[in-house]
């Protein structure tokens, strides 16, 4: 099969357009024929070796990343942790799914995404398509979507409470949106500038240009800050907040996120009834997977970079 391969770290030239031999599934595995993937902001982390948390912590958690990840490149060299697609084989002992079925899921730290297939447990964080969506619609609900919705389901978010979202333009931004609007909240998301109008198209109540304004300097106080980004200042977090607010970041490395199944299915459902919808801001062949990291690179995506199988 096609796959694309990450040897060691570094640009995105490092990636590899190579042929490998296809996985054939345990007996408690699915084998998907992947349809869609992502750029997830995780893959070029990891391509990079670069955590994204500012230079000092990034230096310290580098040597940490090389002992999980792998030293001189990913120990798991296909790279990718979101996916729709459809079931081409099941194990002796799956019961969950059967050939044929339509479904998205995340790979987690698995990874295997950037290729023509991979194997899954059956109990991983995967489940059927939303019927109303594309293969490269769902498949970043798998992660971006899931991510959002733990994070914030932290803060048991009442009707009527203000909620800011900080980099309200990203993938898990966008849903973060949605996801809050759904549980009633009033929402505020600060992007840049050529992201207002996207942001407020898709529920926001109040939008703020990070370029022109910082939103610590208004007198507004919310009952949630959620830092979908991990870029607000820590001597900034609290100056926005009620007394009783929580801060809430989707890079918080005190506690690992478990993706869930019933997590997935609740998107879902979220996804069919027409309360969440994927902001997929360009579609790339898998053949040119440089050309999207490169531009993921830039930090300027509106919602999702895709990545097509043929």
């Amino acid at each position: 099969m096609k796959a694309i391969i990450c040897t060691k770290y570094g640009p995105p030239e490092v990636l590899q357009f190579k042929e490998v031999k296809k996985p054939f599934p345990k007996s408690n595995e699915v084998l998907i024929k992947i349809r869609a993937t992502t750029v997830h902001i995780g893959d070029t982390k990891i391509r990079r070796l670069e955590p994204g948390l500012g230079p000092v912590k990034d230096f310290f958690f580098k040597p940490v990343m090389r002992i999980i990840l792998g030293f001189k490149g990913p120990r798991n060299k296909i790279l990718g942790m979101e996916l729709a697609g459809d079931i081409e084989a099941v194990g002796k002992n799956v019961t969950l799914f059967k050939i044929g079925d339509p479904v998205f899921a995340s790979t987690e730290f698995r990874m295997g995404a950037y290729a023509e297939y991979c194997c899954l447990p059956e109990k991983a964080a995967i489940t059927i398509k939303p019927i109303n969506m594309s293969y490269e619609e769902a498949a970043p609900v798998s992660n971006g979507g899931l991510t959002a919705l733990i994070n914030l389901r932290k803060a048991t978010i009442q009707k009527g409470q203000k909620v800011l979202i900080y980099g309200a333009s990203g993938s898990v931004g966008t849903y973060a949106i949605q996801i809050a609007k759904h549980f009633g909240a009033e929402v505020t998301g600060v992007c840049g500038t050529a992201n207002l109008e996207m942001v407020k198209s898709i529920g926001v109540d109040k939008a703020i240009d990070y370029k022109q304004e910082d939103f610590t300097q208004r007198s507004d106080r919310y009952d949630v800050i959620f830092d979908a980004v991990g870029k607000i200042a820590s001597s900034k977090r609290k100056k926005s907040l009620k007394k009783s607010g929580m801060f809430i970041s989707a890079f918080d490395l005190s506690g690992n996120i478990k993706l869930k199944v019933k997590d997935l299915n609740y998107l879902k459902e979220l996804c069919e009834a027409g309360k969440l919808k994927s902001v997929i801001d360009k579609t790339y062949p898998m053949e040119q997977i440089v050309e999207a990291h490169r531009y993921v690179d830039k930090g300027h995506k509106k919602g999702n970079v895709v990545i097509t199988m043929k």
